[in-house]
């Protein structure tokens, strides 16, 4: 995730990194190397010249970006409900944390249910990412937990079971008055609701079509469109080509990019940087001194 103070104009219009850019190359390249053959040829191939003018290529490029916005608009709502998710995580193992701080009595198992909160977390993360969530687990969890996880296959929703047996084991040992449990659970059945969502997000994505259609559109269009304006601006058409053909292909690059908010690109969300912080504000409530959060080094930019 690239995150940015305000640049200076000049700045926007060199900056690279986090402008898809280096995806859009090679497809760039070639439209307007091909818009430049076209130049040269005068909108000839071999002998016959190509009847276009700008006309159809207007009515087209009208309709292209309806759909171009669609798809971005689609993408960033993905990412933005996946973001407003990862923010429910935080509030709510928040939540959880001081309930049982503030209302067992006494507190002193309370560090079990963080570390099950914390592991909870970061097994999350690892779900969404598709990488091992060994290590994490191996330092947070007690030999008893890690081995009731060892052969689960959806290992954030058995993380959340155990923090349920905890307040079960609470109020059975009458550290918890049964009249708060509905209180403390709450924020269980919230975490289970984000859980939930992040899975279908990810299992989820937007139909394959769209963005065979829209992207066989693009290049179509970038492809022919030389043809229809070397009759009227002649040897500044590769310039246009070059300048439209970005804006396509980097909207189209840009909505494949953040419609799988929970990779690693430049774009997607940055989860390391927030499974380190909720880890850090969680044990910062038990008490614990705190060490400044490390961004993420090659995703999570604030220069």
């Amino acid at each position: 995730m690239i995150v940015r103070p305000p640049l200076h104009w000049l700045r926007m219009v060199f900056v690279w990194r986090g402008s898809v850019l280096r995806d859009i190359a090679p497809q760039l390249l070639l439209v307007t190397g091909f818009a430049i053959l076209v130049t040269v040829m005068h909108g000839r191939l071999f002998e016959w010249k190509v009847p276009l003018n700008f006309v159809p290529f207007s009515l087209i490029g009208l309709t292209l970006a309806i759909f171009l916005g669609f798809r971005n608009n689609t993408s960033y709502a993905r990412y933005w409900e996946a973001r407003m998710l990862w923010g429910s995580v935080l509030n709510e193992t928040r939540t959880m944390l001081r309930q049982a701080l503030t209302l067992v009595d006494p507190p002193g198992e309370v560090p079990l249910l963080a570390g099950r909160l914390i592991a909870f977390v970061h097994a999350l993360r690892h779900q969404l990412r598709k990488t091992e969530p060994s290590a994490d687990l191996e330092r947070l969890l007690s030999p008893e937990d890690r081995a009731r996880l060892q052969t689960t296959l959806f290992k954030p929703a058995m993380l959340l079971l155990l923090a349920g047996e905890w307040v079960r084991d609470r109020r059975q040992a009458g550290q918890l008055a049964p009249t708060l449990v509905p209180a403390v659970e709450h924020p269980l059945g919230r975490l289970t609701e984000a859980l939930g969502g992040c899975e279908r997000i990810a299992s989820t994505p937007i139909p394959f079509t769209y963005a065979v259609i829209i992207h066989r559109t693009i290049f179509l269009y970038s492809v022919l469109l030389p043809f229809g304006l070397i009759d009227s601006i002649g040897p500044m058409t590769p310039v246009i080509v070059a300048f439209i053909g970005y804006t396509f292909f980097a909207l189209e690059a840009l909505a494949a990019e953040i419609e799988e908010p929970f990779g690693t690109e430049q774009n997607d969300l940055a989860l390391d940087t927030m499974s380190r912080m909720i880890e850090s504000t969680l044990r910062e409530m038990l008490g614990e001194p705190q060490r400044p959060i490390a961004m993420e080094p090659d995703i999570y930019i604030h220069t």
